[in-house]
């Protein structure tokens, strides 16, 4: 039976080689969770919220900061957005401000003020960036939704660095960043004008 006992060792060793060279699974934000703060309900973007993303974003101040977004952005556009999740390597969450006396379902008793996006570059990190709707601009909205989303970046993906590009005029978003423990690399961005800052700690 020696020649038994050599085929099994060589099939242990040929599975023991399957195992060693499997591909380990890839990172993807398609399954990203939803998440709540004290007055924000967080959500990845579905289809039916194309409507509430068109009027929000639909403004020369947030269309001339970012720059991926059509101006004008119309309906079509923010289905286009919202649909480039498919790919799991890119997702825009929604930011939603919920009235505390509504009835339970999200989409009936909250407002869209803002979006996060986050997207996965390379191997080691993640991007962040984000949006915050006209009407909500100045009630410390953008920094309690990109904390909590940087916060389940982490938790989701430990072995990734957190990274974001910001303008140095654009002095709000700037200075959220590094409220939230964003440092700047001393590297340019990749979008024009750009400086890129990385999560410290992270």
């Amino acid at each position: 039976m020696r020649w038994a006992a050599s085929f099994v060792n060589t099939l242990i060793c040929a599975q023991d080689s399957a195992m060693f060279f499997r591909r380990p699974r890839r990172d993807s934000l398609t399954d990203l969770p939803g998440f709540e703060t004290a007055r924000l309900s967080i959500a990845p973007l579905e289809a039916r919220d194309a409507p509430a993303l068109r009027a929000i974003t639909d403004d020369p101040a947030i269309t001339g900061a970012v720059d991926f977004l059509a101006d004008p952005f119309t309906l079509e556009d923010a289905r286009a957005l919202i649909g480039s999740a498919r790919h799991g390597r890119d997702r825009f969450l929604g930011a939603w401000h919920r009235d505390p006396d509504g009835p339970g379902d999200l989409h009936a008793n909250a407002s869209l003020v803002g979006v996060v996006g986050a997207h996965l570059r390379g191997e080691g990190a993640i991007e962040i960036g984000y949006w915050i709707g006209g009407a909500a601009r100045g009630r410390g909205f953008g920094a309690e939704a990109v904390s909590a989303t940087v916060a389940c970046l982490r938790r989701r993906f430990p072995r990734r660095v957190v990274v974001a590009e910001c303008r140095p005029g654009n002095v709000a978003s700037w200075g959220l960043l590094h409220k939230l423990g964003f440092r700047e690399t001393g590297s340019e961005g990749h979008r024009p004008g750009r400086r890129q800052l990385v999560l410290e700690g992270g």
